[in-house]
C-alpha cells in the first residue's frame, strides 16, 4: 500500500517546512528504509559507550533502521520476544537529536511492534495509508480500530495511488477504484488528509534512493506530499491541545 515510500516522503516534506525530522524503520522482518534513503550497503551506525546508536543521516534526516546493523540478504527468523527487543532497542538506545517529529514506518498488520509501541510512548498520532480498492481498506480498518483500543489518535487518512494521469496523452484514471479515503472518512469520523498520485517518478526516485521530494522539487508528487505535510501538522496541532489525558477532578470546600 506505499506504507514506506509515504513516511519517506513525509518526513522530507516535513523536513523541507523546517523541522527537524528522524525517520524509525519499524519493520524488522523487512528494512527498507536504508534502500529507500540511498544509505550506502554496509554503513553501520556509531556506538556511544557501548550501548546507544548514533542515528545516520540521509538528506537530512536522522534514520535507524534493522537494515544498518545486518546485511541485506540476511533474514530475520526471529521470534516476537526478539522482535520486540529489537525494536525498543531502536526506539530507546537510538541517539536522537532534539527532534520536531519522529516518524515511524510500521509493519504491516497490527501486532507486536504496534502492540508496542503504543506502550512504550505516547504516540501523538497515527497516519493511515491505504489504496482505493476494497481488499486495502479491510486492512485500514483493522489499523483505525487498533490505534483506537490503545488510545492513539487517527490523524487522517491518504488515499495512495489514487490516480494515475498518463505521461503520453494527460488522461486521468483512477486504476484502483474511487471513493475509498472517502467511505473510511465517513466510516469513522476522520478526514482525507492526503492523496497520492500513481506516479512512475515516485518509484524510480524512490528505488534510486533519492525519493521524490528531494530529488524533484516540482514534480506534481512532491506538491502533494507537502500538502499532506502541511496537513498531518494542523491535524497534530488539533490533536496535542485536546485532553487525553481524562478530566481532572477536584473538590470543593462547600
Amino acid at each position: 500500500m506505499g506504507k514506506s515510500t509515504t513516511a519517506v516522503n513525509l518526513a522530507l516534506a516535513l523536513s523541507k517546512l523546517g523541522r527537524k525530522v528522524g525517520l524509525l524503520d519499524a519493520d524488522i522482518y523487512g528494512p527498507s528504509l536504508p534502500l529507500m534513503m540511498g544509505v550506502p550497503e554496509g554503513t553501520r551506525p556509531k556506538i556511544i559507550d557501548k550501548k546507544f546508536m548514533v542515528p545516520l543521516l540521509a538528506h537530512g534526516i536522522e534514520c535507524t533502521s534493522m537494515g544498518f546493523l545486518v546485511d541485506q540478504k540476511t533474514a530475520m527468523v526471529w521470534r516476537a520476544p526478539m522482535i520486540i527487543s529489537a525494536f525498543n532497542q531502536m526506539l530507546n538506545d537510538t541517539a536522537w537529536s532534539e527532534l520536531d517529529y519522529l516518524i515511524a514506518d510500521m509493519p504491516p498488520g497490527t501486532g507486536d511492534i504496534q502492540l508496542s509501541l503504543a506502550q512504550s510512548v505516547k504516540v501523538s498520532g497515527a497516519v493511515i495509508v491505504t489504496t482505493p480498492q476494497d481488499v486495502a481498506l479491510l486492512d485500514a480498518r483493522k489499523g483505525i480500530e487498533m490505534f483506537k483500543k490503545v488510545d492513539v489518535p487517527i490523524l487522517g487518512v491518504v488515499e495512495n495511488m489514487s490516480t494515475h494521469i498518463c505521461s503520453n496523452c494527460g488522461h486521468e484514471e483512477a486504476i484502483f477504484g474511487s471513493g475509498g479515503g472517502d467511505s473510511l472518512s465517513k466510516e469513522y469520523g476522520v478526514q482525507v488528509i492526503g492523496r497520492l498520485p500513481l506516479d512512475l517518478t515516485i518509484r524510480e526516485t524512490t528505488d534510486a534512493g533519492n525519493p521524490v521530494v528531494a530529488s524533484n522539487p516540482e514534480h506534481g508528487a512532491t506538491q502533494a506530499y507537502m500538502e499532506l505535510a502541511a496537513n498531518v501538522e494542523q491535524q497534530l496541532l488539533r490533536a496535542t491541545s485536546s485532553n487525553r489525558d481524562g478530566p481532572t477532578i477536584t473538590i470543593s470546600d462547600d
